[in-house]
């Protein structure tokens, strides 16, 4: 049972890989394609975790909660740069 719930994770991530780089390349203005990049970088922390469990190392989740914060972080500061300049 657990070997399909990681499959289909596996799958589901595919498609969100897929639909967010097609918004990255044909996303109209700057700010769609900022959230594109966000979104790989969300899906990118969900296979980190993923790989933590099916490997049984948690110190990958450390690693994803880290990536985390940093791209929490930059798309911070990339919308501030956007609204009004650092």
């Amino acid at each position: 049972m657990a070997d399909l719930l990681i499959q289909a994770s596996g799958v589901l991530v595919a498609g969100a890989i897929l639909c967010s780089l097609v918004r990255l390349a044909m996303g109209p203005t700057l700010i769609d394609r900022i959230v594109a990049l966000d979104v790989l970088t969300i899906v990118a922390i969900v296979l980190i975790a993923v790989y933590a469990h099916v490997s049984g190392r948690t110190a990958y989740l450390d690693v994803a909660l880290t990536y985390g914060l940093l791209s929490f972080v930059s798309v911070l500061a990339v919308a501030r740069y956007l609204e009004r300049g650092l």
